[in-house]
């Protein structure tokens, strides 16, 4: 049974962003997009892509490498993997640090629906400990928090392009669409 709560936190979550992207100065839409942004575009709330997960931490963490969309290269922890079911099938995640210290995971992922109904690149998930972690150490992994990285909207920005590893062959229609929305 969904939870009205977690739905209304998502939607919360959305337009708070939408009115990031429109208004503020830190938006990666230039100056004349903003005036046009009607919103980005998002796959309604499924609570079938929400999972709570247990984060298979690796004994070793090895650094991974990835390019950038500018061509340059950044370095990442792989810190752990997630296993979740859909349709019936196993899928794995790795979940990502920059730094050992931080309390969250960022895992990078591509779709079926990359290039179709999402950014080509892919997109990300961001899970903060605090937001994140269930009371039995758990990861609330809810792929409808699933966002394009800033890249996806302006090449201003330089972003991590998705390991090979994190490329799957499922469907997940949760998150943000692409692309956004013009009123013009």
């Amino acid at each position: 049974m969904e939870n009205p709560e977690w739905r209304g936190q998502i939607e919360r979550e959305r337009r708070e962003k939408d009115e990031f992207l429109a208004r503020d100065g830190g938006s990666p839409l230039s100056p004349a997009d903003r005036g046009g942004f009607a919103g980005l575009d998002y796959f309604a709330p499924d609570p079938g892509y929400r999972f709570e997960l247990e984060l298979l931490e690796h004994k070793q963490k090895q650094i991974v490498r990835t390019t950038s969309s500018k061509g340059g290269e950044q370095e990442f922890l792989r810190w752990g993997e997630f296993r979740f079911g859909i349709d019936g099938a196993e899928y794995v995640l790795q979940a990502y640090k920059e730094a050992p210290f931080d309390s969250g995971v960022f895992i990078l992922f591509r779709d079926a629906t990359c290039g179709k109904e999402t950014y080509g690149a892919g997109r990300y998930l961001d899970l903060e400990a605090k937001r994140d972690r269930t009371t039995d150490g758990r990861w609330l992994v809810d792929f409808n928090r699933a966002y394009n990285p800033w890249c996806a909207y302006s090449d201003d920005y330089a972003c991590p392009m998705v390991p090979g590893e994190n490329w799957l062959d499922v469907s997940i229609a949760a998150g943000e669409r692409y692309p956004y929305r013009s009123s013009g």
